[in-house]
Protein backbone atom coordinates (compact mmCIF):
# COMPACT_ATOMS: atom_id res chain seq x y z
CA UNK A 1 0.00 0.00 0.00
CA UNK A 2 1.39 3.37 -1.05
CA UNK A 3 0.60 6.17 1.38
CA UNK A 4 1.14 9.82 0.52
CA UNK A 5 1.07 12.54 3.16
CA UNK A 6 -0.10 15.87 1.74
CA UNK A 7 0.62 19.07 3.66
CA UNK A 8 -0.82 22.43 2.64
CA UNK A 9 1.17 25.49 3.72
CA UNK A 10 1.04 29.25 3.42
CA UNK A 11 3.41 31.67 5.18
CA UNK A 12 3.91 29.51 8.26
CA UNK A 13 7.33 27.94 7.76
CA UNK A 14 7.96 27.49 11.49
CA UNK A 15 4.72 25.55 11.91
CA UNK A 16 5.46 23.64 8.72
CA UNK A 17 8.81 22.57 10.16
CA UNK A 18 7.08 21.16 13.25
CA UNK A 19 4.52 19.35 11.11
CA UNK A 20 7.22 17.83 8.88
CA UNK A 21 9.24 16.68 11.90
CA UNK A 22 6.15 14.85 13.17
CA UNK A 23 5.36 13.33 9.78
CA UNK A 24 8.88 12.01 9.23
CA UNK A 25 8.87 10.49 12.76
CA UNK A 26 5.84 8.27 12.13
CA UNK A 27 6.07 4.66 13.26
CA UNK A 28 4.63 3.74 9.87
CA UNK A 29 6.64 5.91 7.46
CA UNK A 30 4.90 7.62 4.56
CA UNK A 31 5.94 6.43 1.11
CA UNK A 32 5.71 9.97 -0.24
CA UNK A 33 5.31 13.46 1.20
CA UNK A 34 3.73 16.10 -1.02
CA UNK A 35 3.92 19.73 0.06
CA UNK A 36 1.63 22.30 -1.56
CA UNK A 37 3.03 25.81 -1.04
CA UNK A 38 0.23 28.28 -1.68
CA UNK A 39 2.57 31.05 -2.91
CA UNK A 40 4.20 31.76 0.47
CA UNK A 41 6.25 34.95 0.81
CA UNK A 42 8.02 34.23 4.13
CA UNK A 43 10.98 32.19 2.88
CA UNK A 44 9.13 28.87 2.86
CA UNK A 45 10.55 27.93 -0.55
CA UNK A 46 14.15 28.48 0.57
CA UNK A 47 13.54 26.44 3.71
CA UNK A 48 12.00 23.58 1.74
CA UNK A 49 14.88 23.46 -0.74
CA UNK A 50 17.20 22.64 2.19
CA UNK A 51 14.84 20.10 3.76
CA UNK A 52 16.68 16.93 4.99
CA UNK A 53 13.95 14.48 3.94
CA UNK A 54 13.64 11.81 1.29
CA UNK A 55 10.62 11.02 -0.86
CA UNK A 56 9.45 14.64 -0.73
CA UNK A 57 8.16 16.77 -3.59
CA UNK A 58 7.29 20.44 -3.24
CA UNK A 59 4.79 22.13 -5.52
CA UNK A 60 4.90 25.91 -5.23
CA UNK A 61 1.85 27.60 -6.76
CA UNK A 62 2.22 30.94 -8.54
CA UNK A 63 -0.55 32.50 -6.46
CA UNK A 64 -2.59 31.74 -3.36
CA UNK A 65 -5.71 29.88 -4.48
CA UNK A 66 -6.96 29.38 -0.96
CA UNK A 67 -7.24 26.30 1.19
CA UNK A 68 -9.86 24.85 -1.17
CA UNK A 69 -7.62 25.14 -4.21
CA UNK A 70 -4.61 23.87 -2.28
CA UNK A 71 -6.45 20.79 -1.01
CA UNK A 72 -7.82 20.19 -4.49
CA UNK A 73 -4.28 20.27 -5.92
CA UNK A 74 -2.89 18.07 -3.14
CA UNK A 75 -5.47 15.32 -3.47
CA UNK A 76 -5.12 15.37 -7.24
CA UNK A 77 -1.31 15.18 -7.17
CA UNK A 78 -1.32 12.32 -4.68
CA UNK A 79 -3.94 10.38 -6.63
CA UNK A 80 -2.19 10.86 -9.96
CA UNK A 81 1.12 9.75 -8.43
CA UNK A 82 -0.49 6.40 -7.61
CA UNK A 83 -1.21 6.74 -3.87
CA UNK A 84 -3.59 4.19 -2.38
CA UNK A 85 -4.26 6.32 0.71
CA UNK A 86 -3.89 10.11 1.00
CA UNK A 87 -3.19 11.54 4.47
CA UNK A 88 -4.18 15.21 4.28
CA UNK A 89 -3.43 18.00 6.75
CA UNK A 90 -2.60 21.69 7.16
CA UNK A 91 0.84 22.89 8.25
CA UNK A 92 -0.38 23.55 11.82
CA UNK A 93 -1.24 19.89 12.48
CA UNK A 94 1.24 17.96 14.63
CA UNK A 95 0.51 14.20 14.53
CA UNK A 96 1.51 11.86 17.36
CA UNK A 97 4.23 9.45 16.22
CA UNK A 98 1.73 6.60 15.78
CA UNK A 99 -1.12 8.68 14.33
CA UNK A 100 -0.84 7.17 10.86
CA UNK A 101 -0.29 3.64 12.17
CA UNK A 102 -3.46 3.88 14.26
CA UNK A 103 -5.46 5.06 11.23
CA UNK A 104 -4.20 2.07 9.25
CA UNK A 105 -4.95 -0.32 12.13
CA UNK A 106 -8.51 1.00 12.11
CA UNK A 107 -8.69 0.47 8.36
CA UNK A 108 -7.60 -3.16 8.80
CA UNK A 109 -10.14 -3.75 11.56
CA UNK A 110 -12.97 -2.28 9.50
CA UNK A 111 -11.90 -4.35 6.49
CA UNK A 112 -12.19 -7.50 8.61
CA UNK A 113 -15.77 -6.46 9.35
CA UNK A 114 -16.41 -5.89 5.61
CA UNK A 115 -16.77 -2.13 6.17
CA UNK A 116 -15.31 0.27 3.61
CA UNK A 117 -15.06 3.72 5.22
CA UNK A 118 -15.30 6.86 3.12
CA UNK A 119 -12.37 8.21 5.15
CA UNK A 120 -10.61 7.85 8.51
CA UNK A 121 -10.05 10.77 10.83
CA UNK A 122 -7.65 11.44 13.69
CA UNK A 123 -8.90 12.90 16.97
CA UNK A 124 -7.69 16.50 17.21
CA UNK A 125 -6.77 18.45 20.34
CA UNK A 126 -5.57 21.95 21.10
CA UNK A 127 -2.22 22.52 22.79
CA UNK A 128 -3.99 22.59 26.16
CA UNK A 129 -5.75 19.29 25.53
CA UNK A 130 -9.20 20.53 24.50
CA UNK A 131 -11.01 18.64 21.76
CA UNK A 132 -11.13 20.63 18.52
CA UNK A 133 -12.36 20.06 14.96
CA UNK A 134 -14.89 17.52 16.22
CA UNK A 135 -16.82 15.82 13.38
CA UNK A 136 -20.56 15.14 13.37
CA UNK A 137 -21.66 11.63 14.29
CA UNK A 138 -23.37 9.65 11.55
CA UNK A 139 -26.89 9.05 12.87
CA UNK A 140 -28.22 6.78 10.17
CA UNK A 141 -30.18 3.79 11.53
CA UNK A 142 -29.57 0.07 11.24
CA UNK A 143 -32.18 -2.34 9.90
CA UNK A 144 -34.17 -2.28 13.15
CA UNK A 145 -34.38 1.52 13.12
CA UNK A 146 -31.83 2.30 15.86
CA UNK A 147 -28.92 4.65 15.29
CA UNK A 148 -25.97 2.51 14.27
CA UNK A 149 -23.07 4.69 15.51
CA UNK A 150 -22.17 2.59 18.63
CA UNK A 151 -21.40 -0.47 16.45
CA UNK A 152 -17.61 -0.05 16.54
CA UNK A 153 -17.36 1.94 19.77
CA UNK A 154 -15.61 -0.91 21.61
CA UNK A 155 -12.70 -0.45 19.20
CA UNK A 156 -12.46 3.30 19.73
CA UNK A 157 -14.12 4.05 16.39
CA UNK A 158 -17.27 6.01 15.61
CA UNK A 159 -18.93 6.67 12.23
CA UNK A 160 -19.02 10.32 11.20
CA UNK A 161 -20.13 12.52 8.32
CA UNK A 162 -19.11 16.19 8.39
CA UNK A 163 -15.42 16.56 9.23
CA UNK A 164 -12.39 18.76 8.59
CA UNK A 165 -9.13 18.06 6.77
CA UNK A 166 -7.21 17.92 10.07
CA UNK A 167 -5.41 14.59 9.63
CA UNK A 168 -7.86 12.81 7.36
CA UNK A 169 -6.97 9.61 5.52
CA UNK A 170 -8.86 9.28 2.24
CA UNK A 171 -8.66 6.07 0.17
CA UNK A 172 -8.12 6.13 -3.56
CA UNK A 173 -11.54 4.61 -4.23
CA UNK A 174 -13.26 7.59 -2.56
CA UNK A 175 -11.51 10.09 -4.81
CA UNK A 176 -12.25 7.99 -7.88
CA UNK A 177 -15.94 7.85 -7.00
CA UNK A 178 -16.62 11.35 -5.72
CA UNK A 179 -14.03 13.64 -7.27
CA UNK A 180 -12.15 16.50 -5.65
CA UNK A 181 -12.86 19.29 -3.16
CA UNK A 182 -14.38 22.36 -4.82
CA UNK A 183 -11.49 24.74 -5.50
CA UNK A 184 -13.67 27.81 -6.09
CA UNK A 185 -14.94 27.75 -2.49
CA UNK A 186 -11.48 29.26 -1.76
CA UNK A 187 -11.54 29.01 2.05
CA UNK A 188 -13.80 27.71 4.84
CA UNK A 189 -16.37 25.02 4.25
CA UNK A 190 -14.65 23.04 1.48
CA UNK A 191 -13.92 20.21 3.94
CA UNK A 192 -17.51 20.23 5.19
CA UNK A 193 -18.86 20.03 1.65
CA UNK A 194 -16.42 17.31 0.65
CA UNK A 195 -16.94 15.04 3.66
CA UNK A 196 -20.72 15.37 3.39
CA UNK A 197 -20.44 14.46 -0.28
CA UNK A 198 -18.25 11.39 0.15
CA UNK A 199 -20.30 10.02 3.07
CA UNK A 200 -23.51 10.00 1.08
CA UNK A 201 -23.52 6.19 0.94
CA UNK A 202 -21.08 5.16 3.67
CA UNK A 203 -19.70 7.01 6.70
CA UNK A 204 -16.18 7.96 7.59
CA UNK A 205 -14.80 6.94 11.01
CA UNK A 206 -13.05 8.93 13.72
CA UNK A 207 -10.23 6.93 15.32
CA UNK A 208 -9.80 7.59 19.03
CA UNK A 209 -6.24 6.21 19.19
CA UNK A 210 -4.98 8.37 16.33
CA UNK A 211 -4.19 11.73 17.89
CA UNK A 212 -2.97 15.07 16.57
CA UNK A 213 -2.45 18.51 18.05
CA UNK A 214 -3.98 21.33 16.03
CA UNK A 215 -1.98 24.42 16.89
CA UNK A 216 -3.49 27.94 16.88
CA UNK A 217 -6.98 26.62 17.66
CA UNK A 218 -7.62 28.23 21.05
CA UNK A 219 -9.71 31.06 19.62
CA UNK A 220 -12.73 28.87 18.93
CA UNK A 221 -15.10 28.91 15.98
CA UNK A 222 -14.89 31.27 13.01
CA UNK A 223 -16.58 34.56 13.95
CA UNK A 224 -16.38 37.79 11.96
CA UNK A 225 -17.62 39.79 14.96
CA UNK A 226 -14.60 38.72 17.00
CA UNK A 227 -12.17 38.70 14.06
CA UNK A 228 -9.27 41.05 14.75
CA UNK A 229 -6.88 40.09 11.96
CA UNK A 230 -7.38 42.63 9.14
CA UNK A 231 -5.87 40.21 6.63
CA UNK A 232 -8.58 37.62 7.39
CA UNK A 233 -11.66 39.84 7.60
CA UNK A 234 -12.16 40.03 3.84
CA UNK A 235 -12.23 36.24 3.57
CA UNK A 236 -15.35 35.98 5.73
CA UNK A 237 -17.50 36.60 2.66
CA UNK A 238 -16.41 33.14 1.52
CA UNK A 239 -17.46 31.70 4.87
CA UNK A 240 -20.94 33.21 4.56
CA UNK A 241 -21.36 32.22 0.91
CA UNK A 242 -20.10 28.69 1.48
CA UNK A 243 -22.25 28.13 4.56
CA UNK A 244 -25.41 28.95 2.60
CA UNK A 245 -24.22 26.87 -0.37
CA UNK A 246 -23.59 23.78 1.81
CA UNK A 247 -26.94 24.21 3.58
CA UNK A 248 -28.72 24.44 0.22
CA UNK A 249 -26.94 21.37 -1.16
CA UNK A 250 -27.09 18.96 1.77
CA UNK A 251 -29.85 20.03 4.15
CA UNK A 252 -33.56 20.79 4.10
CA UNK A 253 -34.83 24.25 3.05
CA UNK A 254 -35.40 25.13 6.71
CA UNK A 255 -31.65 24.93 7.29
CA UNK A 256 -31.03 27.39 4.45
CA UNK A 257 -33.52 29.87 5.90
CA UNK A 258 -31.93 29.56 9.36
CA UNK A 259 -28.47 30.09 7.88
CA UNK A 260 -29.50 33.22 5.95
CA UNK A 261 -31.37 34.67 8.93
CA UNK A 262 -28.41 34.02 11.19
CA UNK A 263 -26.05 35.88 8.87
CA UNK A 264 -28.51 38.76 8.58
CA UNK A 265 -28.59 38.94 12.37
CA UNK A 266 -24.78 39.01 12.43
CA UNK A 267 -24.74 41.82 9.87
CA UNK A 268 -27.26 43.87 11.86
CA UNK A 269 -25.20 43.38 15.02
CA UNK A 270 -22.13 44.66 13.19
CA UNK A 271 -24.05 47.67 11.92
CA UNK A 272 -25.21 48.41 15.46
CA UNK A 273 -21.59 48.34 16.62
CA UNK A 274 -20.52 50.66 13.84
CA UNK A 275 -18.53 47.99 11.98
CA UNK A 276 -19.91 48.93 8.57
CA UNK A 277 -17.13 47.30 6.53
CA UNK A 278 -17.61 43.96 8.28
CA UNK A 279 -21.37 44.16 7.81
CA UNK A 280 -20.82 44.81 4.11
CA UNK A 281 -18.68 41.67 3.88
CA UNK A 282 -21.50 39.59 5.36
CA UNK A 283 -24.08 41.06 2.99
CA UNK A 284 -21.73 40.49 0.05
CA UNK A 285 -21.34 36.83 1.02
CA UNK A 286 -25.12 36.44 1.19
CA UNK A 287 -25.51 38.06 -2.22
CA UNK A 288 -22.85 35.81 -3.77
CA UNK A 289 -24.51 32.71 -2.30
CA UNK A 290 -27.56 33.26 -4.48
CA UNK A 291 -25.56 32.58 -7.66
CA UNK A 292 -22.91 30.20 -6.33
CA UNK A 293 -23.41 26.79 -7.96
CA UNK A 294 -19.92 25.33 -8.52
CA UNK A 295 -19.39 22.02 -10.28
CA UNK A 296 -17.37 19.01 -9.15
CA UNK A 297 -14.10 18.05 -10.78
CA UNK A 298 -13.10 14.48 -11.52
CA UNK A 299 -9.79 13.49 -9.98
CA UNK A 300 -8.44 13.12 -13.53
CA UNK A 301 -9.48 16.63 -14.57
CA UNK A 302 -6.66 18.79 -16.01
CA UNK A 303 -4.74 21.15 -13.76
CA UNK A 304 -5.48 24.00 -16.13
CA UNK A 305 -8.76 24.34 -14.23
CA UNK A 306 -6.94 25.79 -11.22
CA UNK A 307 -5.70 28.83 -13.13
CA UNK A 308 -2.14 28.87 -11.74
CA UNK A 309 1.35 27.83 -12.72
CA UNK A 310 3.53 25.63 -10.51
CA UNK A 311 7.22 25.25 -9.77
CA UNK A 312 7.85 21.69 -8.59
CA UNK A 313 11.11 20.54 -7.06
CA UNK A 314 12.73 18.15 -4.59
CA UNK A 315 14.73 19.22 -1.52
CA UNK A 316 18.43 19.78 -2.14
CA UNK A 317 17.86 20.52 -5.79
CA UNK A 318 17.82 23.79 -7.70
CA UNK A 319 16.24 22.06 -10.67
CA UNK A 320 12.57 21.41 -11.17
CA UNK A 321 11.19 18.09 -10.00
CA UNK A 322 11.42 15.20 -12.47
CA UNK A 323 8.02 13.62 -12.84
CA UNK A 324 7.81 9.80 -12.62
CA UNK A 325 6.81 7.82 -15.69
CA UNK A 326 3.38 6.96 -14.32
CA UNK A 327 2.49 10.55 -13.42
CA UNK A 328 -0.43 11.72 -15.49
CA UNK A 329 -0.05 15.49 -15.64
CA UNK A 330 1.82 18.24 -13.83
CA UNK A 331 1.78 21.27 -16.08
CA UNK A 332 -0.44 24.09 -14.81
CA UNK A 333 -1.40 26.99 -17.06
CA UNK A 334 -3.57 30.09 -16.97
CA UNK A 335 -7.31 29.31 -16.91
CA UNK A 336 -10.46 30.13 -15.01
CA UNK A 337 -11.87 27.97 -12.25
CA UNK A 338 -13.88 25.13 -13.69
CA UNK A 339 -17.58 25.74 -13.11
CA UNK A 340 -19.35 22.98 -15.01
CA UNK A 341 -20.02 19.56 -13.47
CA UNK A 342 -18.09 16.58 -14.75
CA UNK A 343 -19.17 12.97 -14.87
CA UNK A 344 -17.87 11.21 -11.77
CA UNK A 345 -17.31 7.46 -11.78
CA UNK A 346 -19.86 5.66 -9.64
CA UNK A 347 -18.76 3.61 -6.64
Amino acid sequence: MKIAAVILTYNRKDLLNQCLDAVKSQTRPCDEVIIIDNASTDGTEQMLRQLPMRNVTIHRLSENIGASGGFNAGFRLAYQSGADQIWMMDDDVIPAEDALEQLLNADTLLSEKAIEPAFLLSTAYTESGLVTNAPSIDQRPNRIAYENWPLTLEHGLAPVRRATFVSILVPRRTLASYGLPIASMFIWGEDTEYTLRITENAPGFIVGNSKVVHLRQENGAIDIVAESNPNRVKYHRHYVRNEVFVARKYYRPRRVVISVLHQCKVAMKLLGQGHFAKAGIVFRGLLESSTFYPGIESVDAPFENLGVTVNSFAPGSTAKWEQPDDFTLLTFCEARFYQQPLAIASS
